[in-house]
């Protein structure tokens, strides 16, 4: 199997001489997904956040975090894959991985850019066929989650994804995406992950805080509470809002959970 000019959704130029055999994953969504592709075998080393499957969190070689990854770790694994992401993973780690092995980049904007990622790394590890079908799979639920669903108004909100500095999701995100799927309008009009101005003069109809990455508890609630008592605050599950992969498979029974729970529907 010989890889030519294949293009990573970062329209960079990755070329492998043959189907992968050690392949090397530094994001926890896709780390999964590799896993439901079946490649037990072949992925070698994980982040630390890479929790799902928990098999492989026990089992598979950890290399650091997303951000921080420790290089020579990577380099005594030898391996011939490296996938990553562009918001996730960081550029200079990027660069130095290179030196060790090709490395694909996702890059996740919406719901339309994490099926098309699903396809071409199933394509990239020659897992074109289950690839697919999960596609097709995911293709089906968000065509019958949006027929079940529809607005006349959309619900305001922000979603807030980590704590010192607030950083909200905004446009341009998978986040947005599904925000928007639920029947919800981001208030934060600025693209991916800015910081949050709380002097900003906007009330929200709800203010989500995402379980992950940054863990919110009850008393960030409380203290969200304080700043918009006229906006109902809740803590929402972070893997289904944020995780580009196979976990979407599950995300629209949540999504139907939450809209019940907040008397959407």
């Amino acid at each position: 199997m010989d890889f030519v000019d294949l293009k990573d959704q970062m329209n960079r130029a990755v070329s492998l001489d043959s189907v992968p055999r050690r392949i090397i994953s530094l994001v926890p969504s896709q780390t999964e997904l590799l896993y439901d592709l079946g490649l037990e075998e072949e992925v070698i080393g994980i982040t630390k956040f890479c929790i799902h499957p928990k098999v492989w969190f026990d089992s598979k070689t950890r290399i650091g975090g997303t951000k921080n990854v420790n290089i020579a770790k990577v380099a005594a694994l030898k391996p011939d894959l490296i996938i990553g992401n562009k918001e996730e993973n960081s550029e200079s780690d990027i660069l130095e991985l290179e030196k060790i092995a090709p490395v694909w980049m996702s890059d996740i904007l919406d719901f339309s850019s994490a099926l098309e990622m699903i396809s071409q790394a199933g394509a990239l590890v020659n897992k074109a066929k289950q690839a697919s079908d999960l596609v097709e799979a995911l293709e089906t639920k968000i065509l019958e989650f949006q027929s079940g669903n529809s607005f006349s108004e959309k619900k305001s909100c922000f979603y807030f994804i980590w704590k010192d500095p607030y950083l909200t999701a905004g446009k341009q995100t998978y986040i947005d995406s599904a925000l928007s799927l639920c029947g919800f309008e981001n208030l934060q009009s600025q693209n991916r992950y800015p910081k949050w101005n709380f002097e900003l003069n906007k009330t929200p109809d709800f203010i989500f805080l995402s379980s992950e990455p940054f863990p919110f508890k009850l008393e960030h609630v409380s203290w969200f509470q304080n700043k918009y008592p006229k906006s109902i605050v809740k803590i929402v599950d972070g893997e289904m809002f944020s995780w580009y992969g196979s976990r979407m498979m599950l995300a629209f029974e949540y999504f139907e959970r939450l809209q019940s729970e907040l008397k959407l529907k």
